[in-house]
This record gives C-alpha cells, sequence and structure tokens, in this order.
C-alpha cells in the first residue's frame, strides 16, 4: 500500500505548514488562549483565503476534491502546532454536507464555509456513555420538517457558529439534521473549563432541524466514521509536535556534563514515542484508502476505529511520556509543551477513549464474523 501523499495533497501540506507556523507563535496562542471562544479569527481567514478550506470539498461545490484525504493532512499540520481554530468539526461538517446534503443546503452553507465567513460545528456526544450512532437526542417529523429535542454535550467551538449539524435518533435509525446556532428552542450553557478551545452544551426543545440525506441513511455514520478520522489526524500531528520539543529540550540540557539526549534510559522514551506515532500514521492512512472506490462501509469503519483506537491509546501515551521527559518544566503552563499534552488528552476522550473504541470495534468484528 502505497501512503506517499502524491502532489496535491503535498501542496495542501506545505502551504498550511507556512501559514501555521507564522500564526501560533507562543504569544499570540496565550493571547488566543485568553480571548471569549478561544479562536483564531484571522489565522481562520487567512486558511480560509489561502483555499485550504475549500480544497477538501467537491469540485461541484467549488473546491478542489481532496475530500477527507485532504481534511487529514491540514489537520496534521494544525495538530504539530496546536493552532486554535475550529477545523476538524467544520471540515467533517463540510464532507458531510457535501455528500448527503441537497442541493439548498450546499449552497447556503460550503460557500460561506469554504470563504471564512461562516463558521459550522457538529454535536455528536451526550452525557453518558452513549454511542454516538446511538443518540438519546430524538428528532419528530413535523410537516417538511423536523423538531428535536435532547442534550449534546462538549460541542467543539460553537461561538461563532452559524449552523451545527446534530445526529439525533428517529423511528427510522439515526439521523442528520442541520440546525441554526441562534434558533427558537436552541440554548447554550458555556462552562470554564481547561479544553483547548471553548466547548458548549447544546439544548434542544422542539428546535427546527433541517435532513441532511435520508433520514435513517447512512449520513450520520459518515461523519461519525470522518469525525474519527480527522480526530486521528490531529492527534498524529500533536504528538509529533510534543516529540519534537522534547527532542529539543534533552538535546539542550546537561546532567552529570553530558546532554540529557545521551542518557539510554531517555532515548527509549523517544523511540517509543515514535514508534506509537508511526503506528498511527499507518493505520489513520490505512483507512483514508479504506475509503477510496469499491466502497466497503464495514471496512472503512472497522479501519477508522482501529485508526481513532491508535490516536487515543498510543497519543495519549506520547503527551505524557513527553511531558514526563520535560521533568517540571513540562507542567508549567509558561511552556509550550503544556498545549500538546492538554490537546492529546482531550482528543484521546472525544467519540470515547480507548475502552469505547475497542467495545466498538468488537461489535464490528462480531457482526461480520456472524454475516460470514
Amino acid at each position: 500500500m502505497d501512503f506517499s501523499l502524491g502532489e496535491e495533497l503535498e501542496a495542501v501540506r506545505d502551504l498550511a505548514r507556512e501559514i501555521l507556523t507564522d500564526h501560533t507563535v507562543p504569544e499570540r496562542l496565550r493571547a488566543v488562549e485568553r480571548s471569549t471562544d478561544r479562536v483564531d479569527t484571522r489565522l481562520w481567514e487567512d486558511l480560509a483565503s489561502a483555499g485550504l478550506i475549500a480544497a477538501v470539498l467537491p469540485e461541484r461545490d467549488g473546491g478542489a476534491g481532496l475530500g477527507t484525504a485532504g481534511a487529514c493532512v491540514l489537520l496534521e499540520e494544525q495538530g504539530r502546532r496546536v493552532a486554535p481554530v475550529p477545523l476538524w468539526p467544520a471540515l467533517t461538517g463540510a464532507l458531510a454536507l457535501a455528500a448527503h446534503g441537497d442541493g439548498g443546503l450546499r449552497a447556503e452553507v460550503l460557500p460561506g464555509l469554504a470563504e471564512g465567513r461562516v463558521r459550522l460545528t457538529v454535536a455528536l456526544e451526550e452525557f453518558g456513555p452513549a454511542d454516538p450512532l446511538a443518540p438519546h437526542t430524538v428528532a419528530v417529523q413535523d410537516g417538511p420538517g423536523w423538531r428535536l429535542s435532547g442534550v449534546k454535550a462538549v460541542v467543539p467551538s460553537p461561538g461563532g457558529a452559524r449552523h451545527v449539524l446534530v445526529t439525533a435518533a428517529t423511528s427510522r435509525g439515526p439521523g442528520l439534521f442541520l440546525v441554526d446556532a441562534e434558533a427558537d428552542g436552541v440554548g447554550w450553557e458555556y462552562a470554564e473549563t481547561t479544553t483547548y478551545d471553548r466547548a458548549g452544551h447544546l439544548t434542544l426543545d422542539g428546535a427546527r432541524g433541517r435532513a441532511v440525506g435520508a433520514v435513517g441513511g447512512d449520513a450520520a455514520a459518515s461523519l461519525v466514521r470522518d469525525a474519527s478520522l480527522a480526530l486521528a489526524a490531529v492527534q498524529v500531528g500533536v504528538a509529533e509536535g510534543a516529540l519534537a520539543h522534547a527532542a529539543a529540550h534533552l538535546r539542550g540540557r546537561e546532567q552529570f556534563g553530558r546532554p540529557l539526549a545521551t542518557f539510554q534510559a531517555v532515548q527509549h522514551q523517544l523511540a517509543d514515542c515514535y514508534i506509537d506515532i508511526e503506528a498511527m500514521r499507518v493505520t489513520l492512512w490505512h483507512a483514508v484508502d479504506a475509503l477510496a472506490e469499491p466502497f466497503d462501509p464495514v471496512a472503512a469503519d472497522r479501519a477508522a476505529q482501529v485508526a481513532k483506537w491508535w490516536a487515543c491509546e498510543a497519543g495519549l501515551t506520547t503527551v505524557h511520556r513527553v511531558q514526563h521527559v520535560h521533568g517540571g518544566i513540562g507542567v508549567d503552563t509558561d511552556y509550550p509543551v503544556h498545549r500538546h499534552f492538554l490537546w492529546g488528552k482531550q482528543i484521546a476522550g472525544t467519540l470515547g477513549g480507548p475502552g469505547a473504541g475497542l467495545e466498538r470495534l468488537g461489535t464490528l468484528l462480531t457482526a461480520e464474523e456472524a454475516t460470514a
């Protein structure tokens, strides 16, 4: 299997790296972290004006057609620089709308998103151990539209988002619905948290929603799968960025008259990090490759769960090791490595931690055996 990116994806990677590096100096990151919604609006606009958000969209929607692969390349670079922009929910939501939305929904949302004028987020999680594809939030048909009721937890970066894609249960199975973030029946609660973004809890009380794709079809499953891959891509970048900090720190610090990097125990720690990151990268791109034609949704879901498990387990282990080899400075919030630890920890728990991922993977494998 060839995991080389190709010219188009390499161009996305290089341009994203240049823009993100310019915008993520420590002083600017600290300023954004003190802001209300913790989003670097100027960086978001610069990424859009460079065509990087539009690049993932199909050509019919004004994009370059790079899809999930393009999104993952961009998200890896974001994670490496821990850049505070709501890319993963916006990109996965855009891909879901592009693939399943009708012409009216696509025309209403996607041009503004591609140009950086509109932000979109996704509401997939709920309180308790609920599976993203077995939500307690319900949608009931009301004439040509739908009414949604329930509570969605830790919706990523809702501040400034105009639209929310919500998964909800229906009599036909799980559905995906587009909700106006400020419509009647929509309530937000923002908690002071230590998360890298400003998440919010969304309460829906008969809020109007428009179905994205066939209700009970594969739109919700497709969004959850893409979200798993997006989070895995961000985590690869986060882990790589953390490892780079560790290598620089250990080269520059001395103990007993020689650099810390020359101590075998430390070398073993970093070698383990490197191996874990490569495993994360291989499983991620195997899962992206599984989206190609001929498409097998069962194989794609299985590969996505494997990639997400590695992102949870190995990503969290990597940021823990990196913080450990930094000693006391690793927990100093004035030192940049703490951001990688914070991102790594939050991503590992989004859409469920490693245990939840193994349970879903086991369910998929059991279902395959039963039908074999």
